[in-house]
């Protein structure tokens, strides 16, 4: 595995940032286990999704644009200082007092940060004080320069086959990998390995 090779086992401190898609957060615990991991290992769910849900929550909440923004914007400081479970509890005020289709909504909203702050993943104060990055958006913007820009467009047609190994390649390429990942073909033409 990339990881791996890289030395992760090594590594002073592990970050995993994702959104709240409870199919990406299943797979974590066997590949912290596989990977070895340090002890030093952060799950978070990306901050900059978790404030979508947190302007549903607004939106639905407050029917005055000026109430609505000074909501938003101290519940995003709220999270950020580490008291997900005071704003949590400032949700739930709002709540009790909302109409049946405004409460659904509501519920919802408050639903997905009560799942994240009882799975530890909404602790970005500790992530900020160790200057760690709390959303994912180097990551996806990345994916979008690497894979989208050059993979779709225009007349651009792939094959699945053909899409996974071209991907594999420019990330080979990318990553300045490219030399080994050569060399290791050659190797293997050379020195072919029986398989079992």
């Amino acid at each position: 595995m990339y990881l791996v090779n890289l030395g992760i086992s090594q590594a002073k401190q592990v970050l995993f940032i994702a959104d709240g898609a409870e199919w990406i957060w299943k797979h974590i615990p066997p590949l912290l286990d596989r990977l070895g991991c340090p002890s030093e290992t952060y799950q978070l769910f990306d901050f900059y999704h978790v404030t979508e849900h947190l302007q549903v929550f607004a939106d639905a909440a407050f029917t005055e644009e000026q109430e609505r923004k000074a909501w938003f914007h101290k519940a995003r400081r709220t999270l950020k200082k580490g008291q997900a479970l005071t704003l949590i509890h400032e949700m739930d005020k709002f709540i009790a007092l909302a109409t049946a289709a405004h409460s659904k909504i509501l519920v919802k909203q408050r639903d997905y940060l009560l799942r994240a702050y009882r799975e530890g993943r909404l602790n970005y104060s500790k992530v900020l004080a160790r200057k760690l990055p709390i959303g994912s958006g180097a990551i996806e913007s990345l994916i979008r320069q690497v894979v989208n820009l050059r993979m779709k467009g225009n007349s651009k047609f792939w094959l699945k086959e053909n899409a996974e190994i071209m991907l594999h390649l420019r990330c080979q390429w990318i990553a300045g990998s490219w030399n080994n990942f050569c060399n290791s073909i050659f190797t293997s033409f050379i020195n072919p390995q029986a398989v079992t």
